[in-house]
């Protein structure tokens, strides 16, 4: 096997050579019994296999041996022509096979020779050309089939890849098929082109050349000329029936064998009445009575068996059936259970939109599902749950709406056959279009043609198509909501993943300081304010660490956050140095001073009048801030950041607010401005 494709290659090489160059007559025998018993080989091969697949390689097969059986036929024909001998297997079929008689052997090569072209090759040939048709039909729906259960989450994408190569080599496979049996066909006729030749060639050459008689030389040359044909139509013959067999076959999990005996005798009523007519065959008409009579007792013989069997499997179906009846009126009442189940994240859409959701129709919304699932795993590090696509006529035909947990939290219109361009800020000059709003950032926008499009993207502007938008559009809305789809079998799962390689972490970890609830909070906290979890590991090592000081998971949280600085330092001033905005002494220990601890946690309980004075200078920093291209960013203690968070969180949704303790020591920060209050 190691050097199998060097002896293949130099086996149809010689296969080629034997055409031109003589054999004796003994290696000619051992390569027509090889021809015969390679024939044998691949119609067995053909009966015992499940799956055409299985047998891949089947159509090249065909194609050398058919090459094969042609050489043979051209050193037969030489070794005839030449000597007046073909070898003992010619000789063999010239005697045994057709017991000398060159007429009779003559009429069996021409009634094979029929049944081959006009019926098996023909029919193979037919079914080919039909089955590598519907298998290129079928492939957009089996491939839109694929598509469905991998987003609905029913195979994994390592099943999904290998059924769409299941499909395309079932094409390819049918394809060759369609071709190659054009090989057989051809093979019959040039076997009866062959055989007409040597009969007149060899009649001639006995007559001149040796000097035989002319009954002599009819009956020598006849006589092998056709034992040559049979030798080479019989392995011939198999070949185009395995190819029959090969064609034909439908899909199934049995080989042939065993499926005429399942379907042909599985009806116990129908031996009965097939025993029946037999025997009233052998015994009422003067039909010989022993082989009929004999046939319809063994036909009588199966009904009984089969009859038996099958009452035996149907009372086992009927225990079955009742268990599974009784297990289901024992469930009754939760049978509205399904119907309480939420979808983690849904997209629905107008009628319009099913285009885009339709691979058949171009659509590629499926293949976006699968990409933001990937993005977000490698920017949040949260596995997303599986997005529900469906289609809903109560929304325009070019709405959608994004549902997280059964409630809606955006929705957003597209136009057909448009396109959303976006001023990246350097564009230059104007076009025309519809104004409108970029639904995931909120920025302003143009809704262009297609016609359009090439200009607006030669004057800079960001040029999207209706897909990008939807999805980009969902990827913001999954992110903002990480945290709310982030549960505590998803917490699990990703610990689980850990603890492959990192036992001891985990096991020192949960439940013994922290339980999983515990870290699904913290893991909550950090996708709220934006941080990504990927690097785990360090996170668990870090709750390992502090968990038995405090199990307050908001102060965790922070030793979490400021473990993380270089990842929070990266994603915050990517660029090494930023501006930001700092906060008061002052105010930072007013408002240590009004944190409360209780049992549960610690929260901040802080003056109304405080509060107003410090959101206004707040508000007036930040504008400050955001005037000068920076984004905003509020840098203070560590002790006071999580609750000053909080505390603006309801005002400034998007303010980013860092301690000291989580910026890298190579950041370079300037403080543009101060967050203080006037108590005057």
């Amino acid at each position: 096997m190691k050097f199998g494709d060097v002896l293949v290659a130099l086996l149809v090489v010689g296969i080629v050579l034997l055409m031109i160059i003589p054999v004796p007559l003994g290696v000619l025998d051992l390569f027509l019994s090889i021809n015969i018993s390679l024939a044998l080989l691949i119609l067995l091969i053909s009966m015992f296999n499940t799956e055409t697949l299985n047998f891949s390689v089947f159509p090249s097969l065909l194609l050398i041996t058919t090459l094969f059986r042609l050489s043979l036929n051209v050193s037969t024909t030489r070794a005839i022509l030449t000597k007046g001998q073909g070898g003992g297997v010619i000789q063999a079929f010239g005697d045994f096979v057709i017991g000398g008689n060159a007429i009779v052997g003559f009429i069996i090569f021409i009634i094979i020779i029929i049944i081959q072209f006009l019926v098996i090759t023909k029919g193979s040939e037919r079914v080919s050309e039909v089955a590598a048709r519907f298998t290129l039909d079928a492939m957009p729906g089996k491939q839109m089939a694929i598509d469905a259960d991998l987003n609905s989450g029913l195979i994994a994408e390592s099943d999904a890849r290998k059924r769409r190569s299941t499909i395309q080599k079932e094409a390819d496979f049918y394809g060759a098929m369609d071709g190659a049996s054009k090989f057989v066909k051809g093979d019959a006729i040039a076997g009866i082109i062959i055989t007409v030749i040597n009969i007149v060639a060899g009649f001639v050459i006995g007559m001149l050349t040796y000097d035989l008689t002319f009954s002599e030389s009819l009956r020598k040359y006849t006589l092998l000329t056709v034992g040559d044909g049979l030798v080479s139509q019989i392995p011939a013959l198999m070949i185009s029936t395995a190819t029959g067999i090969v064609v034909t076959r439908a899909a199934s999990e049995s080989n042939l064998g065993n499926e005429v005996i399942e379907q042909l005798f599985s009806q116990p009523k129908i031996m009965f009445i097939l025993s029946a007519v037999i025997g009233g065959l052998g015994l009422l008409t003067p039909l010989p009575s022993f082989p009929l009579v004999t046939l319809a007792l063994f036909f009588l013989y199966l009904g009984y068996t089969f009859r038996k069997e099958l009452k035996s499997a149907l009372a086992l179906e009927e225990e079955e059936v009742e268990a599974e009846n009784a297990e289901e009126d024992i469930r009754k009442p939760e049978n509205i259970i399904p119907l309480l189940q939420v979808d983690p994240i849904e997209l629905e859409f107008g009628y319009g939109i099913i285009p885009l959701a339709d691979p058949n129709q171009g659509g590629d919304l499926f293949d976006r599902l699968i990409m933001i699932r990937r993005q977000v795993a490698l920017e949040l590090g949260v596995v997303v749950p599986m997005i529900r696509l469906r289609d809903n006529i109560q929304l325009e035909s070019n709405q959608y709406v994004i549902k997280i947990k059964g409630t809606e939290v955006a929705r957003g219109e597209i136009m057909f056959d448009h396109y959303m361009a976006m001023n990246p800020g350097n564009a230059e000059g104007d076009i025309d279009g519809i104004d409108t709003v970029e639904p995931a950032f909120g920025l302003p926008a143009k809704w262009i043609s297609s016609s359009q499009r090439e200009a607006a993207e030669i004057l800079g502007y960001t040029v999207v198509d209706a897909s990008s938008i939807i999805s980009t559009h969902l990827t913001e809305i999954v992110k903002k909501y990480a945290s709310e789809l982030l549960s505590r079998q998803d917490v699990k799962t990703l610990i689980d993943n850990i603890k492959d390689k990192n036992t001891a972490l985990i096991d020192e970890l949960i439940p013994n300081i922290l339980k999983i609830g515990d870290v699904q909070k913290i893991l909550c906290n950090l996708l709220d304010e934006g941080v990504s979890i990927r690097n785990l590991e360090t996170i668990l090592e870090t709750l390992a660490d502090y968990g038995n000081i405090t199990r307050d998971t908001n102060i965790l949280t922070e030793y979490v956050r400021q473990n993380l600085k270089r990842q929070i330092s990266k994603l915050f001033f990517p660029a090494g140095h930023g501006r930001v905005v700092t906060i008061e002494q002052s105010l930072e220990n007013k408002l240590m001073e009004s944190v409360e601890q209780t049992d549960s946690g610690s929260y901040l309980s802080i003056d109304p009048r405080i509060s107003q004075l410090m959101m206004n200078s707040l508000t007036g920093q930040v504008q400050k801030l955001v005037s000068t291209g920076e984004f905003p960013i509020v840098v203070t203690a560590p002790i006071v950041r999580f609750y000053f968070k909080k505390v603006t969180a309801q005002v400034i949704p998007d303010l980013v607010v860092l301690s000291y303790n989580e910026i890298d020591e190579n950041i370079e920060i300037q403080s543009i401005g101060m967050v203080s209050i006037n108590e005057r």
